[in-house]
């Protein structure tokens, strides 16, 4: 399908607009307005007639950026209903609530945070390996419950015990650096190869490292081949009285059949943080089959609920985002090709994104030589159905014929969106004017 096409109006813009949803942590804040950008804020995750309510009251004629968690929900009717989006800014690991492809042809960036609770969640895999081992939660219910369950039966030191990890990324690799220091043998099943980390050991299959672990930890991502990837026949092959834990997507584990597993006593236990299904906010009622069962660790999604994580959030999407509007830099961003310009020094920079179709940038060059304007550097790369193009030129800021040629490019039938900055715009607290939004 067609992406739109760009309208070639041209509008002078002081500064983008910023909405935060989610109680996102301040240091998310404090980077865009050290910009000089406002911030307008909405504690809560939004519907999706609500977040095109929310986005539509902002000024039309700004370029928005829209900063949110897990619960809200970007569809392709909201990108389609709200042009003058920009930029999402995901601050937490994953993007499956958001519409990817339908932002990619809208040339709507996204940037996330895959790395900033990376420790965070490693160090709670370990203590819940640590709880499960040593069976913490019951005994902790029965002191809350005024019992005395003092007794050795049933906990063990996790020294000598097997790890296997399901998924061996930032994630994995850290839980299983901490995992070896506690004096644990780490195995580990990934789809992609991986270089171990210290005295790990990849197994030749899932089914392997199944068979041979004490306590399994999945950590992968939300995707077709990953969703009920363990359940009654994976969880039928792990060791009677082996751990299971799930700090990655709800959707990976069956949980009728962990619930079965555990209470017919083929396992010993599992800590779970995920669900298939969440409430939309604190304080939201909950429920699950394995509520009720002491063995089972029972978390609200908080891997990476530490101030710690949510601050190294904050500041890396904000980062992000402002070095992509500020200059055009898309390292990081996961649906839009990846640039990376070095600051412009003088002249002009032009930003073009456009349908990725053979001849765009014959087509550009056309246009510029056209308006007897020198190339100074270009930088283009493409994904999938797009192309990103950084064109600097050298042409002055007062100049029209910057101007004259941006909105020129912003008008082939290629172009979805087109922006133009001048050398001191590069800098994010520095207008910077905005040529062609979707239309």
């Amino acid at each position: 399908m067609d992406a739109p096409r760009a309208t070639a109006h041209t509008c002078a813009v002081s500064h983008p607009q910023i909405l935060l949803l989610e109680n996102i942590h301040p240091s998310a804040r404090h980077a865009y307005e050290d910009a000089g950008w406002p911030v307008e804020a909405i504690g809560r995750g939004l519907g999706e007639g609500e977040l095109i309510d929310a986005l539509g009251a902002l000024e039309p004629s700004l370029p928005l950026v829209l900063g949110i968690r897990s619960k809200s929900r970007v569809t392709a009717r909201v990108l389609e209903a709200v042009p003058q989006l920009a930029v999402i800014g995901a601050y937490c690991i994953g993007t499956d609530q958001i519409d990817l492809p339908a932002a990619r042809r809208q040339g709507v960036a996204v940037f996330n945070a895959p790395f900033s609770s990376t420790r965070s969640v490693a160090e709670l895999v370990v203590g819940e390996v640590i709880m499960l081992s040593r069976q913490i939660f019951a005994r902790s219910q029965a002191a809350h419950a005024g019992r005395w369950a003092k007794s050795a039966e049933g906990s063990h030191e996790v020294r000598g015990k097997t790890l296997g990890l399901v998924g061996y990324g930032h994630i994995g690799s850290q839980v299983s650096v901490l995992a070896e220091a506690l004096g644990m043998r780490v195995q580990y099943f990934d789809v992609v190869s991986k270089l171990p980390l210290g005295n790990a050991t990849a197994c030749a299959s899932l089914d392997e490292l199944l068979e041979t672990s004490d306590f399994v930890s999945l950590h992968v991502p939300d995707t077709s081949g990953t969703r009920q990837m363990i359940g009654e026949t994976e969880i039928a092959r792990m060791k009677p009285g082996a751990h299971l834990l799930n700090l990655s997507r709800g959707q990976v584990v069956d949980l009728e059949a962990l619930r079965g597993a555990v209470t017919d006593g083929k396992l010993a236990g599992a800590a779970i943080d995920v669900y298939p299904r969440e409430p939309a906010k604190a304080g939201d009622a909950f429920d699950t089959p394995l509520r009720g069962l002491p063995s089972v660790i029972l978390t609200p999604h908080i891997g990476g609920s530490t101030l710690e994580a949510q601050a190294n959030i904050g500041r890396e999407v904000s980062s992000a985002v402002t070095a992509f509007l500020a200059g055009g830099r898309s390292t990081g961003c996961v649906n839009l090709p990846q640039l990376d310009a070095p600051p412009l020094k003088q002249g002009s920079r032009i930003i073009n994104i456009h349908r990725n179709v053979p001849g765009v940038l014959s087509e550009i060059n056309r246009v510029v030589a056209q308006a007897a304007v020198n190339i100074d550097r270009q930088h283009l790369a493409t994904l999938d159905e797009v192309g990103m193009l950084i064109l600097d030129v050298s042409v002055d800021r007062d100049a029209p014929a910057a101007q004259d040629l941006a909105t020129a490019i912003a008008g082939l039938e290629t172009s979805i969106r087109t922006r133009i900055q001048t050398a001191e715009s590069t800098d994010a607290r520095v207008p910077q004017t905005t040529v062609g939004r979707v239309g």
